[in-house]
């Protein structure tokens, strides 16, 4: 069977594309083999774009981890699975509505930069421990505050709290951050489902600007905190109300790579 697949990027965080509104495909095998660098096409992982006529949004996100398993939201996939609906004409409009695992979404093209907003967070169920915090933005995420960031061992060092206990078998994001001047982080990310150091994490991202307002190393309320990645820039829009942070907003460049045809 030939496959037509279309390759996207968001801040260096690789996904393959596929249009699966008319050819039904659920092969986690596949899509393990198709992930794979040295004898597939190469991602970190695939996203199906699927029709969503039962709940009326535009189309429904399903995303795999570049282990085949299909797993939680992904912020930068999501983001170029609104820059590829955009492409296959779905919507002609900048602005799209479109369902994921974890709920609904909303988002917006503008120029070159593609935003996604993600779910609203209770900060009752944000943990702060002494040496990390950990929070749910769609995935569970891991935060660590460093200051010697470059010098990370982040595959040896993520790796290791990613298995262990309370997370065991359904594994953790590992956020490795460092405040820098003016609301600016930086941030790097060991991923589940990918075991390895990412070049970008839409959702490590958005936890670790939340994790730092929560522990008062940033100021909330701020209108586009710059993250730095490995990958690139992303900004973090966000409103802290009471017990709630709101209008969560994570925006930065998507941009299409290739497509391309491949037999399976």
């Amino acid at each position: 069977m030939e496959l037509s697949f279309y390759k996207y990027q968001g801040t260096g965080n690789d996904f393959i594309l596929i249009d699966s509104r008319q050819e039904k495909i659920e092969n986690p095998f596949l899509f393990k083999k198709l992930c794979d660098r040295h004898f597939g096409i190469g991602a970190d992982g695939i996203i199906l774009i699927k029709n969503d006529d039962e709940y009326k949004s535009d189309f429904y996100m399903k995303y795999y981890n570049s282990d085949g398993k299909e797993s939680t939201m992904c912020g930068n996939g999501g983001r170029c699975a609104i820059s590829f609906a955009k492409k296959l004409g779905i919507t002609k409009k900048n602005k799209i509505y479109f369902r994921a695992i974890d709920g609904y979404h909303n988002g917006f093209i503008k120029d070159n930069l593609v935003s996604i907003n993600l779910l609203n967070i209770d900060k009752n169920t944000i943990e702060i421990h002494k040496k990390y915090v950990f929070l749910n933005t769609g995935s569970p995420h891991h935060i660590l505050f460093v200051e010697n960031i470059k010098e990370k061992n982040v595959y040896k060092e993520g790796k290791k709290i990613r298995f262990q206990s309370p997370y065991l078998e359904k594994g953790v994001n590992v956020n490795f951050v460092k405040i820098l001047e003016n609301n600016t982080l930086q941030v790097r990310t060991y991923e589940r489902g990918v075991e390895n150091e990412t070049l970008s994490c839409g959702t490590g991202v958005v936890a670790a600007v939340i994790a730092a307002c929560e522990t008062n190393k940033i100021k909330d309320n701020v209108e586009g905190i710059l993250v730095q990645t490995l990958g690139g820039k992303l900004w973090v829009s966000l409103t802290k109300i009471k017990n709630e942070y709101k209008n969560i907003s994570l925006t930065g460049s998507a941009k299409f790579i290739f497509k391309g045809y491949i037999f399976v």
